[in-house]
């Protein structure tokens, strides 16, 4: 095991390409509206404990639950299916935790599990692990763990330059990219 920044930076394209922060913008503004804020350190520590987590022990975690990789992608689908139908329809669908947590728990779901290392990324980790060596994997996930809580931060930044109508219209169309996406992981995992 020896850093090879030619892995590295693979590594770290692949993921960044899953994770799709960028692409989760209108998820991330829409979570703060609800909940008033988002608690970027936390999402960002979640996300990366649980992409770290699985780099090492996700498969033996599934197998232990009787759970097999194609059953958690579906599920974490539904999850983002879910939320692509509250982005579309503007309706809530999770119940608001203002009593459990609010912020705090909405950076933790949705936010840092299915947005962020959901079972695409997990997936792509586990596959990763059999192509790249652990070492090379790590740097990836933590390079890509800056972009994501720079992004998080910036979130109330890019909110004001997108401006309501902005928002309100990347949040719509979205919303719908992210049902198609749910179905078609739904779709891949079935067939």
């Amino acid at each position: 095991m020896e850093l090879n920044f030619k892995e590295i930076i693979s590594v770290s394209l692949i993921l960044f390409s899953v994770i799709d922060i960028l692409g989760s913008i209108p998820v991330i503004i829409d979570i703060r509206r609800k909940t008033g804020d988002i608690h970027a350190e936390q999402a960002t520590l979640v996300s990366g404990g649980i992409m770290i987590g699985f780099l090492y022990v996700g498969k033996s975690i599934l197998n232990l639950f009787g759970v097999d990789i194609n059953s958690f992608a579906i599920a974490g689908a539904l999850i983002i299916f879910l939320i692509g139908l509250e982005m579309t329809l503007g309706r809530n669908i999770f119940k608001s935790e203002e009593s459990t947590g609010g912020a705090k728990a909405a950076s933790i779901v949705p936010l840092a599990f299915p947005v962020i290392a959901g079972a695409g990324t997990m997936t792509t980790i586990l596959s990763l692990k059999s192509q790249f060596d652990e070492i090379n994997i790590l740097v990836g996930i933590l390079l890509n763990l800056v972009f994501i809580y720079t992004v998080l931060r910036a979130s109330q930044w890019i909110e004001n330059r997108l401006g309501q109508v902005g928002a309100n219209v990347l949040r719509k169309v979205f919303g719908v990219i992210l049902l198609a996406i749910s179905i078609k992981i739904i779709k891949s995992r079935i067939g």
